[in-house]
């Protein structure tokens, strides 16, 4: 076990401004093209996979970290750089956590890296959880997942909605329902391999912010994949389901367990936005003039910056906390939810308040903080919303099953 310290090492400080450098100089020059354009950014994510940013490499040794502190600290760059193209660089990462959460180390080796493609040929992983009736309820997955033992294959149907890189995607990561009368302890995960016949992309959504990546229904019609594709393989799924048959503890539903591990690096994507506002606004603020002086010297003013910061650097120091903890202990707390409900309240707020610094400048499209703020909503929504991290919270407070 590493001792928690917030002092970044030599490694991480050499990857902070390595990150840093392409944030601020080919990321940040594109994120306003690619959010009026609301396409994905084929071109940057290729540099990225040029310099090894978007690789299966960076990510394992990120994820590799004994402090747990490097991936969320590099996702707070990538996304001080752009949250739209950010989640583009960054969305295969929660499909290659899908099956490093779920998979064998076989089925790891295998599939984590055809999410990732080369810096030649980049390709795309998603990961498909939520459907139109089961957003936060993840337990009322209505994708059903039929298993034919003579042909050693499972057959999938049902349509999952908002998913990051869905349609557009070589490798989808499905959880889906393979006994409906147990409810979220009746789910499995599955990959679908590239080009399988029956996987099509439905309705692409065109969003409020965070326009740069790409979301869309996955539609799944009479999918067929063969058995080596259930992640953790049958006889881990047997157990686990014969276990909940007869109301035994058992291990977390897939979803969850991806979720809870990816929590603290989501919150440091709503970290990234809150900073690049906070940033933004205070040298706004040092250099416009109004009533003869800066309007930084108006207490007004100051004390909203002095509270962002404030607010920004207390997300920070729970979102470290939480990775270090599900790196080398236990959350005890629903830490990970904590930090991720912090930080996205916050990126909210702080990029509300940039906009009034800003004033009618900060409302238009010339200045970026309208787009940030529209990127930071997100987070109060997506991979949990901000109730249900409260949820999570209160029943690991409480050690009972709030609703």
């Amino acid at each position: 076990m590493s001792e928690f310290s917030l002092q970044l090492n030599e490694d991480q400080l050499q990857i902070q401004k390595w990150i840093h450098d392409f944030a601020e100089g080919t990321i940040r020059p594109a994120a306003h093209e690619w959010d009026e354009r609301e396409e994905f950014p084929w071109p940057v994510v290729e540099e990225a996979a040029e310099i090894g940013l978007y690789s299966t490499d960076f990510l394992l040794n990120a994820m590799g970290d004994p402090t747990g502190i490097t991936l969320p600290m590099a996702v707070e760059e990538i996304f001080w750089g752009d949250a739209g193209i950010g989640m583009a660089i960054m969305g295969s990462a929660l499909a290659a956590a899908g099956i490093a959460g779920n998979g064998t180390p076989e089925q790891m080796m295998e599939w984590v890296p055809q999410c990732y493609g080369t810096a030649g040929d980049v390709k795309l992983g998603a990961f498909c959880v939520s459907e139109p009736d089961a957003g936060s309820d993840v337990s009322s997955l209505r994708t059903r997942a039929v298993y034919d033992e003579a042909k050693d294959q499972w057959t999938l149907n049902g349509t999952k909605a908002w998913i990051t890189n869905g349609g557009i995607a070589d490798v989808h990561v499905v959880v889906a329902t393979v006994d409906p009368e147990l409810g979220s302890k009746g789910q499995a995960s599955f990959i679908v391999p590239p080009n399988t016949p029956g996987l099509s992309q439905g309705q692409k959504y065109l969003k409020h912010g965070i326009r740069a990546s790409h979301t869309s229904e996955v539609v799944l019609d009479d999918v067929v994949v063969p058995g080596s594709c259930l992640l953790g393989g049958k006889e881990k799924l047997e157990a686990k389901l014969a276990k909940a048959r007869n109301k035994e503890r058992s291990g977390k539903q897939p979803a969850m367990a991806t979720f809870e591990a990816t929590r603290p690096a989501v919150g440091a994507q709503a970290l990234g936005v809150a900073r690049a506002a906070y940033e933004y606004s205070l040298e706004y603020a040092k250099e416009r003039h109004a009533f003869g002086k800066p309007i930084i010297m108006n207490q007004a003013i100051a004390f909203k910056l002095a509270n962002m910061i404030t607010e920004i650097d207390a997300s920070r120091l729970l979102i470290w906390r939480a990775a270090w903890l599900a790196k080398n202990g236990q959350f005890v707390n629903g830490e990970g939810s904590m930090s991720k409900w912090k930080a996205s309240e916050v990126a909210v707020r702080v990029t509300e308040e940039a906009i009034q610094i800003l004033g009618g400048y900060g409302y238009t499209r010339e200045y970026p903080v309208e787009r940030w703020h529209r990127d930071a909503k997100i987070h109060t929504i997506f991979e949990g919303t901000s109730e249900i991290q409260q949820l999570v919270i209160s029943r690991a407070i409480s050690g009972l099953r709030i609703e």
